[in-house]
């Protein structure tokens, strides 16, 4: 159902909102507010719709975080660019008009689909993590970036997310591309139920599954990001 407003109230009801002293807040459901101060922050690529202040961006660089991380993109062909923002002011982000989430790790550590992952403070070492890579069944393959330490990251979600406890005793399958983010002490398996009736395009479309049979949490969102198609079709 529709509301109109005069100009006033609708300028009112989406003027941003001044919460001084807070790092990360929402605007909105789906704006993040960044407050730096002669600092940097990590950003997913393109994910800048507005900015005031004195800041710069420069994307990552594949030397950025050392050899062995080098080798590791170069290989992997990870396609989580990343860009750092730089200086003082307030950068505002988004995703695809997606729900964004707010997590403060203490101390703490969790993996994030990289398709997920908006923005995190430069005080949590990070690390791209492939999961598996089946050719022609998931683009671009399963990648995820492990943060831990202590500091805030802006995660998002297709619609509310809903969070699932998993254990050895009662292990939680989920679809890879409706996974938004888990423990940072577990990794999951892949879980296949290929059959030729899949290779031939008839499958059931829920032929490759993540398996967390650890203990700990599996976050999903109620919409997959990018479908994934089976070798045959």
């Amino acid at each position: 159902m529709s509301q109109s407003y005069t100009l006033n109230e609708f300028l009112q009801s989406t003027a941003q909102k001044d919460r001084p002293g807070q790092k990360f807040q929402l605007e909105n459901s789906r704006t993040l507010e960044a407050n730096l101060s002669n600092e940097s922050l990590w950003i997913k690529l393109g994910s800048m719709v507005a900015y005031r202040g004195n800041l710069k961006f420069e994307r990552e660089g594949m030397m950025d975080h050392g050899l062995g991380k080098f080798i590791k993109r170069a290989v992997t062909g990870e396609g989580t660019p990343l860009t750092r923002a730089t200086g003082t002011g307030i950068l505002y982000l988004a995703d695809a008009a997606k729900h964004i989430m707010i997590v403060n790790l203490q101390n703490e550590a969790i993996h994030v689909n990289g398709s997920d992952l908006l923005a995190f403070e430069p005080s949590l070492t990070f690390d791209v993590k492939i999961i598996r890579k089946i050719a022609g069944m998931l683009a671009g393959g399963l990648f995820c970036v492990h943060l831990s330490g202590t500091g805030m990251v802006a995660m998002t979600s297709h619609g509310q997310p809903l969070t699932l406890n998993s254990s050895p005793s009662d292990p939680v399958m989920t679809d890879p591309n409706a996974t938004v983010a888990w423990s940072g002490s577990m990794f999951p398996e892949l879980k296949t139920d290929l059959s030729f009736r899949t290779f031939l395009g008839r499958g059931s479309g829920e032929s490759l599954q993540m398996m967390f049979k650890e203990t700990g949490f599996v976050i999903v969102q109620p919409n997959e990001e990018v479908p994934y198609t089976s070798s045959g079709s």
